[in-house]
């Protein structure tokens, strides 16, 4: 009999890692595949082990997005070949999540699953604003709804309910506030809207029924949590602070206060840019260093226009003699569709294997393969100029990205004797659109760095700013650094710019890291 894998379906919590559970935490430390929906703290996916499968299926800002069946059948695929698989979903797995299809379809299919309960936003989005839900005198009890079905709502029941809390409400805030007046709901009655609840950028808009609109008028709201009840107005006695911070600030000892002071990066706020699934390795190292993260997409990887030329060089490896590796997302390709194509590791042992950059070599350990050479500049171009041996008359097999590739490295090769088959074993695009939140912060001159770790993400950065801040987005740059990682990169942000600030010494994300503390933290 087949051996099945499991699923565990964890709640996220409200986003941030510090709301995990501890069994949801033990799991992730231990999955082989990761589910996870949109919103989900990086710092979470930077707990994955080595080698473990992450795929992205969140709704978000209207993106494409896989639906319910195909997450469902995807869970039960994973499960059938063995895998150990964490579902992450945010908040909690039943309180508005499609948890049940997911569960269903799984024992339907015959496959282990568990559910681990999470921390749901309804619940610690008020209290993380310093609104209780219940009171001995102002609320005896609470009502948890959705936007996403106003029609079959009760609305005159609703509007005898001492407190509500209504999650994805945003886009309809203006219908709930008029169902509630109609009902009977006075329009005095406090409310609050409460965006990225336990995060450093949470925000806090109070109110009452007939105000909050024009003070949330022109705001990007969502992802957040709407608060109606007398309750709200307790919120000025137990926050006196500071009615914007999460209440975490004001119950930080003096110690952590101190801790976070002196991190080099601490009230500093880095824009990363590269590809959604790449970012969390990054973005974990920037908060260490006590930076705010906000995250852009600049890249969309995904497989090549046609797989017939990377299919015919795997069909004819026994004649090749190296096997070039220049990024991360060219071991994955590669690898994965050797697998596909039937073939496993054995298929590489009359080959050398050369690849540029740390990520490339430790991806490339977690897939069980290590590197006959790494280059000591982590420069692609520069392979050529410190090969181990000569390469007149070696074939070398160069899978890249289709667009784009490296012709100054195929060129020296060529001119030196090998012969290169080049052949696109990935593409990388720009996405459809930027990360709204990441606007608003240009717009609010709320961001301190962009970081660029590829001279692709320069140029996408350039279009996804220009789409959502309008042909005036240079105006939104002074002030803000520009980080690369090495001279190419810099090289593009010359080009698309005009200027780069900061650039690492060591190629890499850690070196990026190390750059930005030496100059950000020095302007502190």
């Amino acid at each position: 009999m087949k051996r099945t894998g499991k699923v565990y379906v964890v709640g996220a919590g409200p986003g941030d890692m510090a709301y995990l559970t501890l069994r949801g935490y033990t799991l992730l430390r231990q999955a082989q595949v990761l589910v996870h929906d949109a919103l989900v703290d990086e710092r979470l996916l930077a707990e994955l082990p080595s080698g473990c499968d992450r795929i992205d299926v969140g709704k978000r800002g209207g993106r494409p997005s896989p639906s319910q069946e195909e997450i469902d059948q995807l869970l039960v695929q994973r499960a059938q070949a063995g895998k150990r698989v964490v579902r992450l979903k945010g908040g909690d797995p039943f309180i508005f999540g499609r948890t049940t299809s997911e569960v269903q379809a799984l024992r339907q299919a015959g496959c282990d699953v568990e559910v681990i309960p999470g921390i749901s936003s309804a619940l610690a989005a008020p209290l993380l604003a310093g609104i209780p839900l219940t009171d001995a005198v102002l609320s005896h009890g609470f009502a948890v709804m959705t936007a996403h079905d106003l029609e079959s709502l009760d609305w005159p029941t609703l509007a005898q309910t001492q407190t509500l809390v209504l999650l994805m409400a945003t886009r309809r805030l203006p219908e709930i506030l008029e169902q509630l007046r109609q009902a009977g709901k006075r329009p005095e009655t406090p409310i609050a809207v409460i965006r990225w609840a336990g995060h450093p950028q949470q925000q806090v808009w109070t109110g009452t029924l007939l105000s909050i609109l024009q003070q949330t008028k022109g705001q990007s709201l969502s992802p957040a949590v709407v608060v109606i009840g007398e309750v709200v107005g307790l919120r000025t006695y137990l926050m006196p602070s500071s009615p914007t911070a999460p209440l975490e600030t004001h119950c930080m000892s003096k110690e952590m206060e101190t801790m976070t002071a002196q991190a080099p990066l601490a009230g500093k706020t880095v824009v990363v840019t590269q590809s959604a699934g790449q970012s969390s390795q990054f973005s974990g190292y920037l908060r260490r260093q006590g930076a705010t993260v906000l995250e852009m997409p600049a890249l969309e990887i995904r497989p090549p226009s046609s797989w017939q030329a990377l299919d015919d060089a795997i069909a004819s490896l026994a004649t090749v003699d190296w096997l070039i590796l220049t990024s991360a997302n060219a071991v994955t390709y590669f690898l994965d569709r050797l697998q596909h194509q039937g073939h496993d590791l054995r298929a590489l042992a009359g080959l050398k294997i050369a690849v540029v950059g740390k990520k490339t070599a430790q991806v490339l350990q977690t897939r069980g393969l290590h590197a006959d050479f790494t280059p000591p500049d982590f420069i692609a171009d520069s392979l050529a100029d410190t090969f181990p041996e000569p390469v007149q008359g070696l074939t070398l097999l160069f899978p890249r990205v289709e667009s784009g590739g490296r012709e100054v490295l195929v060129r020296a090769f060529s001119d030196a004797g090998a012969q290169v088959l080049e052949v696109p074993a990935y593409e990388s695009g720009c996405p459809p659109e930027p990360d709204p939140q990441v606007i608003q912060a240009l717009q609010q001159g709320a961001v301190d760095c962009l970081t660029f770790a590829s001279s692709k993400t320069v140029r996408h950065a350039a279009q996804l700013l220009e789409q959502g801040l309008g042909p005036e987005w240079p105006t939104h740059l002074p002030g803000v650094c520009l980080a690369s990682i090495g001279p190419k990169t810099s090289e593009t942000c010359y080009q698309v710019f005009g200027r780069v600030d900061v650039e690492a010494q060591e190629y890499t994300l850690e070196g990026l890291t190390q750059a930005l503390v030496q100059v950000l933290g020095e302007s502190r």
